[in-house]
């Protein structure tokens, strides 16, 4: 693994922010392993967490042999896609969680992939996450690639990290993100690109006074980039109630899209962390508040086969309560 030009003063940091997305190595997994004596320097030499690298300097990291967990399968309905020897892409519901934490030890999708794959799930991420490369929020629903092979999931986690993966998400959003509002054209970050794609980029790390949300931090955090197309708009045409928007992702941050659009004013209905109390006129759709759950869903997924090479694309339709507030809003 080679750190970039420009690294941590320490070397667990620096291989943390070098280490594909996907991989599993966290900086708390890669200080263990640097405990161990797992990563030496590239042309030998054990090193420690607190070393500095050198620019562009290369180390091997030793994974162990991913051991067996105390996750059991469940016997969870899972919505597969498609499925090869080597990757299987699901549309996962809205309220699953992807893997376990505190608070959700089970019925989540690794309960469910375990019970369907057994062992034939790849074991880089670590023995709570067998297979999982990139993961979508709880109450957001839609595609994800989950690998079997460890070979498919460092192809997969290389396209991750490099931006190449295609995924496009549909997301019903307050108000109507107008490309020629004065407004949004100030915000620090927000450009317009042809064909009225209004971008957003701003970096994104844990919001400074409540670490259970991020938010954009100028000067930290990650490099966040969503593309915003208006596909449809309800209400009336002078102050629209809500939009159905398109976004698209360059990078994958935590909670990027909701993050983003809430920066942009635009925040998703339903998104209780996030989108923020909004007053409603009084002929709009009760479904505008009544909705629960962030309306986000992950539309299209596209990738390279990380063995075989051929483009892979796959869509899914919105689920039924996505669905329903978007038949009311249209009739509205």
């Amino acid at each position: 693994m080679k750190v970039s030009d420009h690294p941590a003063a320490r070397l667990d940091k620096a291989l943390a922010e070098a280490a594909p997305v996907g991989s599993g190595l966290s900086r708390s997994r890669l200080q263990s392993l640097l405990e161990t004596g797992a990563v030496t320097r590239k042309g030998g030499g054990i090193v420690g967490a607190k070393d500095r690298p050198v620019a562009n300097e290369t180390f091997l990291v030793a994974l162990p042999a991913a051991v067996d967990g105390r996750l059991v399968g469940e016997d969870i309905p899972l919505q597969i896609v498609y499925e090869d020897p080597h990757l299987v892409v699901v549309n996962k519901p809205a309220g699953m969680v992807v893997h376990p934490a505190p608070g959700a030890q089970a019925g989540t999708l690794v309960n469910a992939l375990l019970h369907h794959f057994g062992g034939n799930l790849s074991g880089i991420g670590g023995e709570k996450r067998p297979g999982i490369v990139h993961r979508i929020d709880k109450d957001t629903s839609g595609l994800l690639v989950v690998a079997k092979s460890d070979a498919a999931h460092q192809g997969l986690a290389r396209q991750f990290a490099a931006h190449s993966v295609e995924r496009h998400y549909l997301a019903i959003v307050w108000g109507r993100p107008d490309a020629g509002d004065p407004r949004l054209r100030g915000l620090a970050g927000i450009n317009v690109e042809p064909g009225g794609v209004i971008r957003i980029e701003g970096n994104i790390a844990r919001h400074p006074a409540d670490r259970k949300k991020m938010a954009i931090v100028p000067g930290k955090g990650r490099k966040a980039v969503t593309r915003v197309k208006v596909l449809e708009s309800f209400g009336p045409t002078t102050k629209p109630w809500a939009s159905l928007v398109e976004c698209r992702l360059e990078t994958g941050r935590t909670h990027q899209i909701r993050v983003h659009m809430t920066y942009a004013g635009h925040g998703l209905i339903g998104d209780g962390v996030y989108g923020g109390k909004r007053a409603v006129a009084a002929n709009a759709p009760k479904e505008l508040t009544t909705f629960r759950r962030q309306a986000l869903h992950a539309a299209s997924l596209g990738f390279e086969h990380p063995l075989w090479g051929e483009w892979k694309k796959f869509e899914a339709e919105p689920p039924s309560d996505f669905e329903v507030v978007l038949s009311a809003l249209r009739n509205g």
